[in-house]
């Protein structure tokens, strides 16, 4: 593949991911928060289930199961459960403040898990870009107020994210993107099932339309379709490189609300959206260190 198939497998991970925290704040709403986590991986994992056997994946090895249980931990079980509990009381906008931090934590973790070396001039750039998208959302009102347990589980849920975005592209390497996100939604279905059953006999799901479109879409395109892409390109293109595309996301989510809610998109909105993307770039052409990635 070209070497810039990593850059756009990436930004394609990510245009899907923007999307997750409004639908999630859609579903919370009227479904119950454990259902719409736990819910939305089993949906996913029948995705799963029907794709490895079309594919005919032959089965992980021992020490590809047990790399996969980080996936599942970060990306299956721990940013969902943490991010629906945090956006029962907390706006999609709030959400972006802290979901912020997430790139800065992949690389951190690309470094500890993958033995990624980003120069300097990565960092610096990095910096800068998250400088700025937490600059607008304070000057836009997205943060207010003192930390409260809704931004504690943010931060978990960023961190355990972190540690799933940086493992599973490293596994992606060696299984490739869809299958990694594959094993590990049908690993987590031990965890998965049962709570997604007991959150379902304790609350009886009943939701509108806009519920089960938000439950629908973080089934089909977070949980599954959006990590095809991801951890593609996580693998090609490097863990913490791509992983800074993620800082338009912030950006990309206020503009999906302004879309899909009417909310209205300011000057500042674009200007800021041009900065970060002049980051982006910016990492994108620095040489990155560490191990060769998938070709």
């Amino acid at each position: 593949m070209r070497p810039g198939a990593g850059i756009a497998l990436g930004a394609l991970g990510v245009l899907a991911f923007s999307m997750s925290l409004p639908a999630t704040r859609v579903a919370v709403h009227t479904l119950d928060p454990w259902f719409v986590a736990f819910g939305r991986a089993v949906g996913a994992a029948l995705l799963a289930w029907a794709y490895l056997r079309l594919t005919d994946a032959p089965r992980p090895t021992r020490d590809q199961w047990r790399r996969l249980s980080v996936v599942a931990l970060g990306v299956v079980v721990g940013f969902p459960l943490f991010t629906s509990l945090a956006l029962t009381t907390q706006t999609s906008a709030h959400g972006a403040v802290v979901v912020t931090v997430l790139p800065a934590m992949t690389a951190v973790f690309a470094v500890l898990r993958a033995g990624e070396r980003p120069p300097p001039l990565f960092w610096i750039a990095g910096a800068a870009g998250l400088a700025m998208v937490l600059a607008f959302l304070a000057v836009s009102g997205s943060i207010r107020g003192a930390l409260s347990l809704a931004d504690l589980f943010l931060l978990a849920a960023v961190v355990l994210c972190g540690l799933g975005y940086a493992e599973g592209g490293r596994l992606a390497r060696e299984l490739g993107g869809a299958r990694t996100i594959c094993w590990a939604l049908l690993l987590s279905l031990p965890v998965t099932v049962p709570v997604t059953a007991v959150a379902a006999l304790v609350h009886r799901p009943q939701g509108g339309v806009a519920a089960w479109t938000g439950f629908g879409y973080l089934t089909v395109v977070s949980m599954f379709l959006g990590f095809f892409a991801w951890y593609a390109g996580l693998a090609r293109g490097g863990i913490a490189k791509v992983g800074q595309i993620q800082l338009v996301q912030p950006v990309l989510t206020l503009i999906w609300s302004a879309l899909l809610l009417g909310e209205a998109v300011t000057p500042a909105t674009v200007a800021v959206a041009v900065a970060v993307l002049a980051c982006v770039v910016l990492i994108q052409r620095t040489r990155a260190g560490g191990p060769r990635v998938a070709r």
